[in-house]
């Protein structure tokens, strides 16, 4: 939107071309979804007290996160709804991968708002049955993935990169549809799993959504990408403007869902959050190295994995309990001290999948 009119502004004066560069955009994207997010935050969180939309906690949870049941949650939409108007007003409309993630985040978001309605509605904490919401994220996985494969205009666009190794990539084909697909639907389950504890999710989210905006603002240069031998895609950098929205979204969310929480995310957050992140190191062609910097979102998930697989295989457990911050928590860790410390893990994978810009 603000494209078009710099624009037009331009014939009036030179200094408006200024807003052409994704940097500029970018700051702007992260500054316009933060301040979104701290300015409908107290009028949502009021908005969900009256309507009496309450987290429902598990009994066999931890004792301490009682005292939690009652606190607003679906508070997630306030994220997808700073980051949906950041990303109007300040990316390029035109790149059709903008469209691409808005559309993944949108119908994830869409998905977990009805699993949280059903949540709160029915005071019953399973919300939507695991097989309807599965075959929901499969249908929307599966379009996006289609949609990116048939719409790709190179080999770049579909060739898996390995990381750490200088021009080293292998040619997916059609298997690139399966790959996309396990990647949205993984991550998007992967950070709703993660999201146990006052701002345990976001946090980490922020991060690898800052790690990736650098990768898609360097895959996207074609400078930057024959620098550092990373095969180039036109129209890629405009996901910059994405990321720096979550960026900025995610830090006005954690403004309220900071130990103690006022308000949770709910499904409709986590599911579209990591769904979006999913689909941004896809387009950007980066699926492993999302592995890596989101390594607590998939520790989180082995631990699960795991849990259920030890108990029907010998019916004992491996860790107290799962997903794997609860079972610190039961070691008598502090929630602070759970949620902090996997915020340091996560900085580091970050700037461990970051190297493999240089290092190869």
């Amino acid at each position: 939107m603000m494209l078009l009119l710099s624009d037009w502004l331009t014939q009036f004066d030179e200094g408006f071309r200024v807003v052409r560069y994704i940097t500029l955009r970018a700051i702007l994207a992260a500054i316009t979804s933060l301040v979104a997010c701290l300015v409908v935050g107290p009028i949502m969180i009021r908005w969900l007290q009256r309507a009496s939309i309450g987290q429902s906690v598990r009994e066999d949870g931890p004792s301490t996160h009682l005292s939690k049941a009652g606190t607003p949650t679906m508070g997630g939409a306030m994220i997808l709804v700073a980051i949906g108007i950041s990303v109007l007003i300040w990316s390029d409309l035109t790149v059709r991968y903008v469209w691409v993630v808005l559309f993944v985040m949108t119908t994830f978001g869409a998905i977990g708002w009805v699993d949280d309605y059903r949540k709160v509605m029915q005071k019953n904490s399973d919300g939507l049955s695991a097989s309807s919401k599965y075959f929901c994220q499969s249908i929307a996985a599966l379009i996006a993935a289609v949609f990116i494969y048939q719409t790709a205009r190179s080999t770049a666009e579909v060739n898996l990169l390995i990381p750490y190794v200088k021009d080293v990539s292998i040619y997916l084909g059609v298997l690139f549809i399966p790959l996309t697909y396990f990647v949205i639907v993984g991550t998007s389950n992967a950070v709703n799993l993660t999201d146990g504890l006052d701002g345990l999710a976001i946090m980490p989210s922020v991060m690898v959504a800052a790690g990736l905006g650098i990768f898609a603002y360097v895959t996207g240069h074609a400078v930057f990408s024959e620098y550092l031998g990373i095969p180039g895609i036109r129209g890629v950098g405009e996901l910059t403007v994405f990321c720096a929205s979550l960026v900025g979204a995610g830090l006005g969310f954690l403004w309220f869902n900071t130990y103690p929480a006022q308000v949770f995310m709910g499904d409709v957050g986590a599911l579209a959050i990591g769904a979006s992140l999913g689909v941004t190191a896809v387009l950007v062609r980066q699926e492993l190295v999302l592995f890596i910097m989101g390594g607590v979102f998939v520790m989180e998930t082995v631990s699960v994995v795991l849990q259920v697989a030890s108990f029907k295989l010998t019916g004992k457990r491996i860790f107290r309990m799962a997903p794997l911050h609860h079972h610190f928590e039961l070691k008598g860790w502090p929630e602070p001290r759970v949620i902090v410390r996997f915020w340091i893990i996560t900085f580091v994978l970050v700037l461990v999948g970051m190297a493999s810009l240089k290092i190869r």
